[in-house]
């Protein structure tokens, strides 16, 4: 295979919506390429992309699919990615190793949510993007409404290339105003015939090929001079003139296709071979020290591992763009994120799905596989000997969706641990907790498909049979009066015994609040005189405030530790639901002690025990979770989302529009939240999509509360 040069490589992310075509496209530019002979179809389980047993299980891609052509004396590198939103993470990973993104749309359905989420992420990338307009020949595609629907949400940026003579079955003709020129097919597709353009066509095809021609022409002056100099421009001062466009984004082409019937892809590929920037026209990448390193052949050798995957029969599968130099098979590297560790690439390929084609070197920009290296993981940066190079560029959204797991044998806990490890680095937007306050392994990812799979992996490749509960949910306790108690610990056994008094009041804190003064309980004062104060910020969010106020002696300062160590005790376990406690003050400001039998130990048992007792009488409460909430969904379906959303105890905080979807923003209790992507899918046919922020810590309504004080009262009695 030729060794393609920085100034040859075009990659490209192909993008869209679940259900858009995009493995379908994938196929068809294949065939056009040459690469296979036969296009696979997703129904027949038998394409180059979603070629994982997990993918043919459900019926949609679930991972991304690195693929190459080479087409008209360029190598175009392109990942397939799914269009499921919880699969989001492939995606993102695709535009930012990728140059160029290919937006899909389903032109029965148009612009969704899941388009305009992809869309949005590319924006914020800089990324060029042109879109394919597919499925032209589906029942009820709509062109003319789909053209309207992206004027709306992404501006007047759209530019059609190409536009169809009819939709729906009856779609087998299409007028190229760049070329003007019409393509027109059998029913069966392939090969088109082009013909001049119908004297019926011609009057709007010269208009869409002057806005083409006006858009290319205000990216570049000498273009535009020439361009009101002589009103036209030629075919390749065009494409110059969009290639800056697209660069700039001032310029998102739109081309005619139905991959499934192969019409409109060759000419697609056309565009992309001669038009989209290569990798060398582009910004350049930035790494962790701010310097932005350019895809030079001759400078140092750097890569960067964008996906790993375990494949039967091969084992770790390593994927990588070459970012600096040039990389030779059997090259030794340096792996920067694993403690210098060496690695020997023994192959090197570039790669279409399964199929792994040999090669001897890849320069920089170019995207290549290797096998079974030693301890390479997603997102590492492997470097020549003298390279320092690092990169750390890929940011992923927060997860919307967990589930305890654990494994259905007890005994297969610490395998199921390195399992979830090793998935975690495949695919770093499953996170993975071992949660000490909840006791519970929790399972993170982006919605019930993404965990799904997870699960099946597991038990179909690891053979490890595991199952999924309700997470427990992290409250908290706190007072909302101040409240007075005191505690002897006294024992004797013989021999020095254990003996600690403790008296304290506790209330609640807040910042800001002014020193202990003055109490009243049971018409009796107890002023307060405060020798020292400390802060303890909690791990788990809050704060504990000890006062000293102990005088006259009445507890050596020595055991003042200790009874501080007794307080966090039961802050640590709350004595209603056993949660973490928060934001409290204590007042240590009496207590006893003996001159033999006093230890630590005693003053601990004690603290802790006064502290609970005073925390139970001081109008104990628990604190919940609540989450900001945001929802974009199409305006139909606005009303059953409203009513979902209240029925879920959330408080609406607004409604506004944005680029023809409806966003409507709430607070929502994280208990409330547990199954909402399924929910949402449900109700509004996968159409809408969701994002949630921790926002803070509120009480729970007394009826929840009661439900939980009951539900930990059954707990305890049952261990």
């Amino acid at each position: 295979m030729k060794v393609y040069q920085s100034h040859e490589i075009k990659n490209i992310a192909l993008l869209g919506s679940k259900g858009s075509g995009k493995t379908t496209l994938a196929e068809a530019m294949l065939y056009e390429c040459g690469v296979i002979k036969r296009r696979g179809t997703v129904e027949g389980k038998n394409t180059v992309s979603d070629y994982f047993p997990v993918e043919k299980e459900y019926g949609y891609s679930v991972f991304s699919t690195v693929f190459y052509a080479e087409f008209l004396g360029k190598k175009l590198n392109v990942i397939d990615c799914p269009g499921a939103d919880d699969f989001v993470g492939s995606a993102i990973t695709a535009l930012n190793v990728t140059d160029t993104g290919v937006i899909v749309i389903d032109s029965q359905y148009g612009v969704e949510v899941g388009t305009q989420n992809i869309f949005r992420t590319a924006e914020n990338l800089n990324k060029p993007i042109l879109f394919a307009m597919n499925q032209l020949d589906g029942e009820k595609a709509d062109y003319e409404n789909v053209i309207h629907q992206m004027r709306e949400t992404f501006g007047n940026r759209i530019v059609q290339v190409q536009y169809p003579l009819s939709c729906g079955p009856s779609f087998n003709a299409m007028i190229d105003v760049l070329l003007m020129k019409m393509y027109s097919w059998s029913p069966e597709g392939g090969k088109p015939t082009i013909s001049d353009i119908p004297e019926s066509e011609m009057e709007r095809a010269r208009e869409l090929n002057q806005k083409l021609v006006e858009a290319a022409a205000e990216n570049d002056e000498t273009l535009m001079e020439k361009f009101f100099e002589q009103g036209s421009l030629t075919e390749d001062e065009m494409r110059e003139g969009i290639r800056k466009g697209l660069i700039t984004r001032s310029i998102y082409p739109v081309f005619c296709v139905s991959a499934l019937r192969d019409m409109g892809v060759r000419r697609m590929m056309e565009f992309l071979g001669n038009v989209v920037p290569f990798v060398s026209e582009m910004p350049k990448p930035v790494n962790t020290a701010g310097e932005e390193v350019a895809p030079d052949a001759n400078g140092p050798t750097s890569l960067f591992c964008f996906k790993t995957t375990v494949e039967p029969h091969i084992g770790e599968v390593s994927y990588f763009k070459v970012m600096s130099g040039t990389v030779h098979q059997g090259d030794d590297l340096i792996n920067v994120d694993r403690g210098d560790g060496r690695e020997r690439l023994a192959q090197l390929f570039c790669v279409c799905g399964q199929i792994r084609t040999p090669v001897d070197e890849l320069v920089a920009g170019d995207i290549g596989a290797s096998v079974k290296l030693k301890d390479v993981r997603t997102g590492n940066t492997l470097n020549a000997k003298g390279c320092e190079y690092h990169f750390d560029f890929i940011k992923y959204p927060a997860p919307k969706y967990q589930r305890a797991i654990k494994p259905v044998n007890e005994s297969d806990a610490e395998k199921l641990s390195e399992i979830l490890t090793r998935m975690h680095e495949e695919d770093p937007t499953w996170l993975v907790e071992q949660s000490k306050e909840l006791k519970q392994t929790i399972v993170s990812g982006q919605g019930e498909f993404h965990l799904r799979t997870l699960k099946w992996r597991i038990e179909n490749n690891d053979k490890l049979p595991v199952e999924f509960i309700e997470p427990r949910i992290p409250y908290r306790e706190t007072i909302t009066k101040a409240a007075r108690a005191d505690y002897r610990h006294k024992k004797q056994s013989g021999g020095a015994g254990q003996f600690g008094e403790v008296h304290l009041i506790v209330e609640p804190y807040y910042e800001g609040m002014p020193a202990p003064d003055v109490y009243r309980f049971n018409n009796q004062e107890y002023r307060m005189n405060v020798r020292d104060t400390q802060t303890i910020d909690l791990e788990w969010g809050g704060k504990l405030v000890v006062c000293n106020c102990i005088v006259g002696g009445a507890i050596d300062a020595r055991f003042i530790p200790a009874i501080v160590k007794g307080l966090m005790d039961r802050m640590e376990q709350g004595p209603l639901t056993g949660s973490y406690a928060r934001d409290v003050r204590v007042c240590i400001y009496d207590g006893k002690m003996h001159p033999v039998d006093s230890n630590e130990i005693s003053f601990r048992l004690a603290g802790r025990n006064a502290f609970s007792e005073a925390f139970r009488n001081a109008g104990p409460k628990i604190l919940e979770p609540v989450y900001d909430v945001e929802v974009l969904t199409p305006s139909d379906v606005m009303g059953d989302v409203m009513s979902d959303l209240q029925g879920r105890r959330a408080i609406i905080m607004g409604m506004s529009s944005e680029k023809g979807f409806e966003k409507i923003t709430a607070k929502v209790p994280l208990k409330e939240m547990s199954s909402y992507s399924t929910a949402l899918s449900s109700i509004t046919g996968g159409r809408s999509s969701f994002s949630m922020k921790f926002a803070s810590y509120e009480l729970v309504p007394s009826d929840v509360q009661e439900k939980l004080l009951k539900a930990y009262e059954a707990e305890q009695t049952d261990e």
